[in-house]
């Protein structure tokens, strides 16, 4: 692979990264976010196979698979039976703050996260290196979802998000971690979700809906 290669399939990963994150706060449906989510996590996977066959190195690349099945399709699977009912799919219809003032929020996070970079930005001008914004741009997106959604699966798509950025980070900074590491936290992200997703399916089940505010309401 070229150097140019290299820094331009790298460059298109970020991006894409960057735009479904975009996308993941602006949507309302959460059917749409979580095919967004997929995506994310399919370019998350891409970049760390680059890394890996750029620097020939074989576990990084097996890294990269775990990457693509975990966070490209079990998560995204086990996310969409929690949005489906007899009603269709559901939506986030009681956001704390609205479209257009997210969208606001995302550009002013995204140059925070340029400015919060710019340390690592001086130690070099290699491709990751350059691309170390998005991941916290993401990251902050993660928070900013977590504060503003308020139904439990926008929550849990809001954790997948920062989990996203911290891992894209760490790849681009110090090409990953060993492949013991990301497993053992691949099975702990997972296992999270997956008792999230049932506690709230059970909630749905007995209440209704799985509104953050509605849940506050409730009295023993």
């Amino acid at each position: 692979m070229t150097e140019s290669t290299y820094a331009q399939l790298v460059g298109l990963c970020a991006a894409v990264l960057l735009l479904s994150a975009v996308l993941i706060v602006w949507r309302r449906s959460l059917p749409a976010q979580i095919r967004l989510l997929a995506v994310q996590g399919w370019a998350l996977g891409v970049l760390v196979a680059v890394l890996g066959v750029h620097e020939g190195d074989v576990e990084l690349s097996l890294v990269a698979l775990l990457v693509l099945a975990l966070k490209g399709v079990v998560l995204p699977r086990v996310l969409t039976r929690a949005t489906v009912t007899e009603h269709g799919a559901l939506r986030e219809e009681t956001p704390l703050v609205n479209t257009t003032a997210s969208l606001i929020l995302l550009a002013l996070l995204t140059m925070l996260a340029y400015v919060v970079s710019r340390p690592v930005l001086a130690l070099g001008s290699t491709s990751p290196l350059a691309a170390v914004p998005v991941g916290f741009a993401m990251t902050l997106f993660g928070f900013l979802v977590l504060s503003t959604r308020r139904h439990a699966v926008s929550q849990l798509i809001g954790f997948l998000l920062l989990d996203n950025g911290i891992g894209t980070v760490a790849f681009l900074t110090a090409g990953g971690v060993p492949l013991v590491v990301e497993l053992g936290v691949s099975l702990d992200v997972l296992l999270v979700v997956l008792i999230l997703q049932v506690l709230t399916s059970r909630i749905r089940a007995e209440f209704g809906d799985a509104d953050l505010d509605d849940l506050t309401e409730l009295r023993d």
